[in-house]
C-alpha cells in the first residue's frame, strides 16, 4: 500500500487555479493586494509560466499564464468570468484599500450585510472577480432569513 496521500500536503481539495495575462504580474499584485506569498514558479522554454502557487493566509492558490493554442485563456480574453473567488480577512476595509491601490476595481462598495459580513467585491487587473469579507455577527438561521426578507423588501439582491 502506497503512504503517498491523495491531496498533497499544504494542499486543499478544492484549490482555485487561475489562468492570468501574465501570470508573474498577477502574483506581485495578489502579493500587494492580499499579502500572499510565493511558494514557487515554473516557467516553460518561452518564458510563460507553466505552473506558480501562492498562498493567501495560507489557502493555495495556482497560478499560470495564457496559452490560448490550447484553449487557455483568462478572464480579460474572455471578457469576464463567471466565478468569484470569496476571501475572508481579519480587516475587509484595509484589504480592499490595498487591493485598490495595487490596482483592483471596486465593483460593489464594502457594506454590512444581513448575513452578519462586513463584504464588498472588486475586480482585479486580471479580469478575476473577489468577493471579500470579515465576517463581524454570528446570526440565527432566522434573523439571516429575516434580513434576506428585509433586503428584498428593499430592492436588494
Amino acid at each position: 500500500m502506497s503512504s503517498v496521500q491523495a491531496i498533497p500536503a499544504g494542499m486543499t481539495a478544492v484549490t482555485p487555479h487561475l489562468v492570468c495575462a501574465d501570470a508573474a504580474k498577477a502574483i506581485e499584485f495578489y502579493t500587494r493586494a492580499f499579502g500572499a506569498v510565493e511558494l514557487g514558479r515554473v516557467p516553460g522554454p518561452d518564458g510563460r509560466l507553466w505552473h506558480a502557487q501562492i498562498t493567501i493566509d495560507g489557502a493555495p492558490v495556482m497560478l499560470v499564464d495564457e496559452f490560448p493554442e490550447m484553449g487557455s485563456v483568462g478572464p480579460l480574453a474572455l471578457k469576464g468570468s463567471p466565478v468569484t473567488i470569496h476571501l475572508y480577512v481579519k480587516d475587509v476595509d484595509a484589504t480592499v484599500a490595498c487591493a485598490v491601490d495595487a490596482g483592483a476595481r471596486v465593483t460593489m462598495p464594502v457594506s454590512d450585510m444581513f448575513w452578519g459580513d462586513r463584504y464588498g467585491q472588486l475586480e482585479d487587473p486580471f479580469g478575476h472577480r473577489w468577493s471579500v469579507a470579515t465576517h463581524v455577527r454570528d446570526l440565527s438561521p432566522e434573523e439571516v432569513a429575516a434580513g434576506a426578507a428585509a433586503a428584498a423588501a428593499q430592492g436588494c439582491n
